[in-house]
């Protein structure tokens, strides 16, 4: 069997999306894995979404190579998620128009280990970072043998990857007493897989074009505090109808119709402050969404926003704290949030605050039958959730409980808050990922995972 010597553009951008399908599918498999540096559920998780983030913007255009770089940087999540970057970012410094060959490739993991070094300020051996290392030493070496092509190159820097991989446990203790490998790690060999089948032009697995499947909704916001600019170039190729009518330089009615409107959601929350959010199935959606519909139904207590408008925007069925509503199957599953709502008959996922409720929606499979799997994946979710509340309202008390929070470990902390708070400053300050939901009249709710 032959295999094409190199990746073009379109065949890297082609890997690219395999990936994002493939992680997708293997979400819950590698949120399970994770318990190191804390059992916080969400390496899959990160994983997809940097991959997401890298391919929307690689769908609006241009240097194909550079514009996954810049996505998966500006979207990583947790440390895994920015080691996936940082390969990324190699492929682009190392490459010319977007062509990727055997050379290429392995100059880019070289190149990653250099950049992730940087980055880690004490790297652990026996995880992402071993793998990592032993692909690219791996792909270094291969270059060396005569008549080597990508597709040698690729199937070294796989085999190590996965050797290293199943070593893991050996390496790290806390890997060892759970009887896993390491989370990260497993999505890095998932990647290079993805670039095997790439060359070998194996059929994408079903369920990866899901969201081309999903509903397409009207999304309509106000957007303010923020840049306007940066926000149409983030989300234009999310959608379409795109319709961005500016009140002030500042500040616009924004209106899109999109079938990521979730992602697109927490992208302009990331962005500046978001109010009037409204969210509509579009017409032609039932047809389609009847093929796809969840085994189950998902209630969420939440009052009325942009938090009940994020639940509500990936399928969930909302109650007002207070409220009583009777589910329909002892499969269907609520989630508290902290408030005296109920949700008779229902499976009860102990979400004790809102920021639990979204860490636990965030591993939430509607497709997987096994209601019992399912709900233990998220309590691990929202109980892997460190939640606390800053003494008085402004941004030195939050920054001072992130900071108290960030003592037990974590990687991304959200924020829902009233107060005029920056995600990009944030980040900056505390060193992970923060996003930064504003929840008008709300007292601050601060969760580290």
């Amino acid at each position: 069997m032959s295999f094409p010597p190199a990746l073009d553009a379109r065949g890297l951008h082609n890997w690219a999306n395999r990936t994002v399908g493939e992680l997708s599918l293997r979400r819950a498999e590698i949120n399970a894995l994770n318990v190191f540096p804390v059992p916080d559920a969400d390496t899959g998780s990160n994983m997809a979404h940097t991959m997401e983030a890298a391919v929307a913007e690689a769908d609006k255009g241009g240097d194909v190579a550079e514009a996954l770089a810049v996505g998966s940087v500006r979207g990583a999540r947790g440390n895994s998620g920015m080691v996936l970057s940082q390969v990324l970012r190699g492929v682009a410094d190392a490459t010319v128009d977007s062509v990727v060959d055997g050379p290429v490739l392995a100059q880019a993991l070289t190149l990653a280990v250099s950049l992730v070094d940087r980055a880690i300020a004490q790297p652990v051996e026996g995880t992402v970072i071993t793998v990592l290392r032993a692909a690219a030493d791996a792909a270094t070496r291969a270059t060396e043998i005569p008549g080597a092509r990508l597709y040698d190159i690729a199937a070294a820097a796989l085999e190590a990857a996965r050797d290293a991989l199943e070593k893991t446990p050996s390496q790290l203790p806390v890997l060892r007493e759970a009887g896993v490998v390491d989370a990260g790690g497993t999505g890095l060999v998932i990647f290079l897989e993805c670039l095997i089948a790439e060359l070998e032009g194996a059929q994408v697995r079903e369920g990866e074009t899901e969201l081309e499947k999903s509903p397409e909704l009207e999304v309509v916001f106000f957007f303010e505090e923020g840049d306007l600019k940066e926000l149409e170039r983030q989300i234009a190729s999310l959608g379409n109808s795109l319709v961005i009518a500016r009140a002030t330089e500042d500040s616009a009615s924004v209106h899109i119709h999109t079938r990521r409107a979730g992602f697109l959601i927490e992208t302009a929350f990331g962005l500046g402050k978001v109010s009037g959010l409204h969210l509509e199935v579009l017409p032609e959606v039932p047809e389609v969404a009847a093929t796809v519909a969840p085994r189950r139904k998902i209630f969420v207590a939440a009052a009325p926003g942009p938090i009940a408008e994020l639940f509500k925007s990936i399928g969930a069925i909302l109650l007002e704290p207070g409220e009583t509503l009777e589910a329909s199957a002892v499969q269907d599953i609520f989630l508290p949030n902290g408030s005296d709502a109920r949700c008779p008959g229902a499976t009860v996922v102990p979400t004790d605050s809102l920021v639990a409720g979204l860490a636990a929606i965030s591993v939430y499979e509607p497709d997987n039958p096994d209601t019992a799997a399912v709900v233990e994946s998220m309590t691990d979710a929202a109980h892997s959730m460190r939640v606390g509340h800053p003494a008085e309202e402004n941004e030195d008390e939050v920054i001072s409980t992130c900071r108290r929070l960030l003592e037990g470990g974590g990687e991304q902390i959200t924020i829902l808050t009233s107060l005029p708070l920056d995600s990009s400053s944030l980040t900056q300050t505390l060193g992970v990922h923060v996003m930064v939901v504003s929840v008008p009249g709300a007292a601050t709710e601060i969760g580290v995972e």
